[in-house]
């Protein structure tokens, strides 16, 4: 079902993309501003729109440089819908895939970025639970906003069903694949993995189906050497490692600790 031309007081200028949700640019008809809008479709399952109002009383309740703002939530005929700041510039995994990430500095400042934004929604007491390059939007300066709450966990909310876990199979950690309980450290293990992917240029876990995926993430050792070959200094390829530790103790306990290192 295509998206009308007008939703309240938004009207839709352009569609960007999305799968499960509709991404589109909008003009606030009165309040003169180009946003965002990620729109549910009528007929969703109401556990979809439970999410998108999850992920809206997640995130507006969050101020931070490095996440992304959401500025309004609304439902007009049906579309339930949330209302973003208006990014210009890419994903990581876009800007990864052009070659447009280049040199450690930028890199070490954009891996900075993302964990000032976890220790931020960790102190907040939530769960990212989906950290991956196309979680994290590089804006127009190349400051890096992590985005997309709509899988995330915080105290008092329960929308999974017991022993089903979400996020992304590439970048789920060891106990996330097992439906252990959720902690912190989920994240931690997703931001190795993201980190590595950006320091590599290569994803660590590469299997052909989830179930190969996942005895990878449980099973197989993380092979570091592709760091290494990238010319990391060995604190790094360190870092990577221990935060990729199957083990959750082994990891960094805090993102403040994690930022700690990658600080200049």
């Amino acid at each position: 079902m295509p998206v009308p031309e007008q939703l309240g007081k938004y009207r839709i200028e352009a569609v960007l993309g999305g799968h499960m949700c509709q991404v589109v640019r909008a003009r606030d008809m009165k309040l003169g501003r180009t946003v965002a809008l990620k729109i549910l479709l009528p007929g969703a399952e109401a556990e979809s729109r439970d999410r998108l109002l999850a992920e809206a009383r997640i995130s507006s309740r969050l101020r931070h440089q490095n996440l992304i703002q959401v500025l309004d939530f609304g439902e007009e005929d049906g579309f339930l819908f949330l209302v973003m700041e208006l990014l210009e510039g890419s994903t990581l995994k876009q800007a990864l895939a052009d070659g447009r990430v280049v040199g450690l500095d930028d890199k070490l400042r954009i891996a900075r970025e993302v964990a000032s934004a976890l220790a931020y929604i960790h102190a907040n007491r939530i769960i990212h639970r989906d950290v991956k390059p196309e979680n994290i939007y590089l804006d127009s300066t190349g400051e890096a906003k992590l985005m997309d709450f709509g899988v995330a966990k915080f105290e008092g909310l329960q929308l999974t069903a017991a022993g089903f876990t979400l996020g992304t199979p590439y970048y789920m950690a060891p106990e996330q694949v097992r439906g252990d309980a959720m902690t912190p450290l989920i994240d931690v293990y997703s931001f190795g993995i993201t980190l590595y992917e950006m320091l590599t240029g290569i994803r660590p876990v590469n299997g052909s189906t989830v179930e190969r995926i996942f005895d990878e993430i449980l099973h197989d050792p993380l092979d570091v050497w592709p760091v290494r070959a990238a010319q990391c200094p060995e604190w790094l390829v360190a870092l990577v490692e221990r935060c990729t530790a199957k083990e959750p103790e082994r990891r960094p306990q805090s993102f403040i600790d994690i930022a700690k290192e990658l600080a200049p």
